[in-house]
């Protein structure tokens, strides 16, 4: 190639970037605007993929990945964020307190270039159900905007590190805590709260970008006015239809202190104008001092972004009896399903199944196992409803044994990638059993509010842990991973059709996303629970990006040094992690990769 045509590409690859910088500075939070190299939500687009468009890293070359840089938090509790990038700077947020730091990526090394600590109250670490733990942080517009412990959502200048301005949300003395991620979309901050093991109420709260006020609040319970129910409202399935069924479902005032929280992922279709966020598990565990279905718990909410009101529900686990919330990662991809174009949602529910679900209108089109269930005997595609099994219900002063997938479900926090090149779904999760003791148990505000005595054990096979390839549209296990403990960690999918996940003992891995196989691994300090991203750096050249630092509820024996001779212990988590103290040790150290020069 001549050198006057090698300048033209370079000078035309400089404009694409510079517009498409432009552009997402215009239309702040924009499906896939953040694909030139940066990674400016948490999930890396609205549409919950996780993946990079980024190819220099390929299955040939990925055994030479080195570390390029690393950077200590000073944190030691799990570290579940994603990093962002944006530009020549990357932001993490760490575990309580919480602390925002900004990194050069321009200067040899990636100095620290400003930190922002929000100084959480300390009484919350004292209500966080299952760790202190931050899962991100989120750009648009020049701003970062990240919540704290203490349900504060906080917008900080991205240059300077400047407060702009925090909203106070909710309260740590109701046993109220704030650690998912927010999303940004257009000109909303939306947000969501946890608690449900404490009794709290949830919601989802959209914040103005530019000032932090409340635009709208959707609570997950209640009557049709606070759950923003109105005559838009149209869910596919009968059950879901009638007046104030958020108070109808429930025992008289339990709908208070019903749970529902919104602490998972959001997505947002822009072409429908649709957000898309699940809701957590109602209160308390014991399922016997709430009958009814229990709306709207355990399920997922389409609603408009402007004024939240709700557009369909479907409830994955009506009356949940073991604690599967339905907060995991929306997926939105469009797909041929019976010889039909269809705008699906691919959801990997905790009670084991992965949903295909129709997003404009909120139907199942298919829904199967992809862990070992006892729990229920599938999903009854006519009316939406789990096929619960009658001998595995709790019932108080009974033992139930071999419930499977536990109460962190066949997959918990931990989101998969979607990588629309193999057009599989890489699910990171666990294989765990439990036995369940109920019990009766009286709320006071601030205190537990479970009613279950749990113990947790390997499932089948006796590994803990599973990385699966999983076909959405045929329903079916493409490729498997055994792993020792869960995959507790993100997925990231990339062009350069490899997938990247870590390991609770601290492997960080990548793998052929066609086979599985293993094609690098480096050991990290500590095990890792946080999310994996990509993104080109000022250099031009593809990185790879990783919080390391054991924790979350599966690591809670170490970050809170828990005894795990109680098996009861992060309400029995412990008992199916004894021996992860003598496989790692806590952390809280960045670590990020690239190819060498």
């Amino acid at each position: 190639m001549r050198s006057d045509e090698q300048h033209a590409k370079k000078r035309s690859a400089r404009w694409t970037r510079l517009l498409l910088l432009l552009l997402s500075s215009l239309l702040p939070g924009a499906l896939a605007l953040s694909q030139d190299g940066q990674w400016t939500l948490p999930a890396g687009d609205l549409a919950s993929m996780r993946f990079s468009s980024l190819d220099q890293i390929t299955g040939a070359n990925v055994a030479r990945l080195q570390p390029a840089f690393t950077f200590e938090t000073g944190a030691m509790r799990g570290h579940e964020a994603a990093p962002l990038v944006v530009g020549g700077t990357m932001y993490i947020v760490g575990p309580y307190p919480n602390v925002l730091f900004a990194l050069d990526l321009t200067k040899p090394g990636a100095p620290l270039k400003w930190k922002f600590e929000p100084k959480p109250e300390a009484g919350a670490q004292g209500v966080a159900c299952c760790d202190v733990v931050n899962r991100g942080a989120a750009y648009a517009d020049g701003r970062v905007f990240f919540n704290t412990l203490d349900n504060q959502t906080i917008a900080v200048d991205a240059a300077s590190g400047a407060e702009l301005w925090r909203a106070k949300l909710g309260d740590i003395r109701l046993g109220e805590t704030m650690t998912m991620a927010p999303l940004v979309v257009k000109n909303k901050v939306l947000v969501g709260n946890s608690g449900g093991e404490f009794g709290v109420r949830g919601w989802l709260t959209a914040l103005d970008a530019a000032t932090g006020k409340t635009a709208w609040r959707a609570w997950s319970t209640g009557p049709d006015r606070d759950v923003l129910i109105g005559a838009q409202f149209k869910p596919f399935y009968p059950q879901d239809r009638g007046k104030d069924l958020g108070v109808s479902s429930w025992p008289p005032e339990a709908w208070k202190i019903g749970g529902g929280n919104a602490w998972g992922w959001i997505s947002y279709d822009p072409e429908l104008d649709l957000v898309y966020y699940g809701t957590g598990n109602p209160g308390p565990w014991n399922p016997e001092q709430r009958p009814g279905d229990n709306r709207w718990t355990s399920g997922v909410f389409a609603r408009r972004l402007d004024t939240g009101e709700a557009v369909w529900f479907y409830q994955f686990s009506p009356h949940d009896l073991h604690d599967y919330d339905g907060v995991n990662e929306n997926i939105l991809i469009d797909a041929e399903i019976g010889g039909k174009p269809r705008k699906v949602l691919v959801h990997p529910d905790r009670n084991g199944h992965v949903y295909v679900i129709d997003r404009t209108s909120g139907e199942v089109l298919s829904a199967n196992a992809f862990v070992k269930v006892t729990t229920s005997s599938g999903v009854d595609l006519k009316t939406g409803r789990l096929l619960y099994e009658p001998s595995k219900e709790p019932k108080v002063g009974k033992t139930v044994r071999e419930i499977c997938p536990t109460s962190p479900g066949g997959k918990d926090w931990q989101p998969s990638a979607y990588s629309p090149r193999t057009r599989l779904l890489y699910i990171p999760h666990q294989n765990l059993c439990q036995d369940s003791q109920t019990s009766q148990v009286s709320y006071i505000a601030g205190t537990p509010y479970v009613g279950a005595d749990v113990k947790m054990y390997p499932g089948p096979g006796g590994h803990r842990g599973m990385f699966t390839a999983w076909d959405p549209i045929a329903g079916k296990v493409v490729w498997q991973k055994q792993e020792p403990f869960p995959v507790w960690s993100g997925a990231l999918a990339t062009a350069g059709d490899l997938v990247f996940f870590g390991t609770m003992e601290g492997w960080f891995k990548a793998v052929d996303a066609k086979s599985g196989a293993v094609l690098w691994q480096y050991k990290t300090d500590s095990g890792i629970i946080g999310q994996p991203v990509s993104y080109r750096g000022p250099d031009g050249k593809q990185y790879v990006a990783v919080l390391s630092g054991v924790g979350g509820w599966a690591g809670a024996v170490v970050s809170g040094g828990l005894d795990a001779r109680d098996g009861t212990a992060a309400l029995g988590f412990a008992n199916a992690m004894k021996d992860l103290a003598a496989a790692t040790r806590k952390g809280g150290k960045l670590y990020v990769f690239k190819l060498p020069d």
